[in-house]
């Protein structure tokens, strides 16, 4: 393994073919044992509403559910979308996971909402929430410290668990205010690789060292189908990609059809899909491991965040366990 890279794990908590959303759920855990054993440093659950394929729309419930049946492993939320949420209710949750698992939770923040703007009203917040998210951000960090920045209002759970934050962006801004407030950044490179580049530039260029973090320290996620075969890794891409389509063409609730799917892959708008993956990892662990070198070396980052896309949780279990060693990972011993 790279002397200083780490690598985690994005857990999409995906639905597969013919699985219930138990067998999803239930599958978070196979994949995070899986993550723990191979030497992964975390695994993370991001917010989404209004999926019929992704099932973590309650982060901090899953993440509960998922330390209850792992030891070792950092879990965390990558992220919660924090405009969706009160700062108190937050550092409630997340005090109380950490109270529970003492020095194995990560907190995630994220500004859009993880969802459509139908849902986003569902959930009866006000459009304008985003618009204060740093000052959320900093009124949540003060509720996991000693003293809260509300006058007579602190977090139980939470208060002086100092559960640490991270800046999650797919653009500009969140690099801006992870680098003004001292603490690490994600960059959403799996599904939005555009400004990559320009976002961990000006996040490093503009770091101001803080009590929480004295260097910047930034990650970047890249989706991943390692498999045994090419065949099989382009099999399961090839759904993927599908899927893809279908969430984002599909309108009003109602499906594209195969065939539907097959006149926007023939399409120009093909050309826009395939940008969306313009960080994947596909094929067997040679071409995974060159891929993901490449990403390293193209940005320098600390942690490569790993989003494996394939179809059930054996296809996902199994391209963790060829990408740990193709990318040299050290297995626990006794996990």
């Amino acid at each position: 393994m790279d002397g200083t890279t780490r690598y985690s794990v994005l857990d999409l908590a995906s639905i597969g073919e013919n699985e219930s959303i138990g067998d999803s759920l239930r599958g978070c855990v196979e994949v995070a044992r899986a993550a723990e054993r191979l030497g992964y440093a975390r695994v993370w659950y991001a917010e989404h509403h209004n999926s019929r394929t992704i099932a973590s729309s309650a982060p901090a419930v899953l993440i509960a559910h998922v330390a209850a049946h792992t030891s070792t492993i950092r879990l965390g939320a990558g992220g919660v979308m924090l405009p969706n949420h009160s700062p108190l209710v937050i550092a409630e949750q997340f005090g109380t996971l950490a109270s529970l698992h003492p020095g194995r939770i990560d907190l995630g923040l994220g500004r859009a909402p993880g969802t459509d703007q139908a849902a986003f009203m569902a959930m009866r917040r006000d459009p304008r929430s985003s618009d204060r998210f740093a000052e959320d951000v900093m009124e949540l960090q003060s509720f996991l410290a000693d003293e809260s920045s509300v006058p007579g209002v602190i977090a139980t759970p939470g208060r002086g668990t100092q559960v640490p934050l991270y800046i999650l962006g797919s653009s500009l801004y969140g690099a801006q205010l992870a680098a003004a407030l001292g603490l690490p950044f994600a960059f959403a490179s799996h599904f939005a690789p555009q400004l990559l580049h320009q976002a961990l530039h000006i996040y490093r260029d503009r770091f101001n060292p803080s009590r929480t973090l004295d260097a910047p320290y930034a990650m970047a996620a890249m989706g991943v189908i390692c498999a045994d075969t090419d065949e099989e890794a382009q099999r399961q891409f090839q759904r993927r990609r599908r899927m893809f389509v279908r969430h984002r063409f599909s309108n009003g609730g109602r499906e594209l059809t195969d065939e539907q799917v097959d006149a926007v892959l023939a399409s120009p708008q093909a050309a826009h899909i395939d940008e969306i993956f313009t960080y994947a990892a596909v094929g067997t662990p040679d071409r995974v491991a060159t891929a993901v070198a490449s990403f390293r070396s193209e940005t320098s980052v600390d942690e490569v965040v790993t989003s494996h896309y394939a179809g059930s949780t054996a296809s996902r279990v199994r391209s963790l366990e060829l990408t740990a060693a193709a990318v040299g990972l050290a297995p626990l011993v006794d996990a």
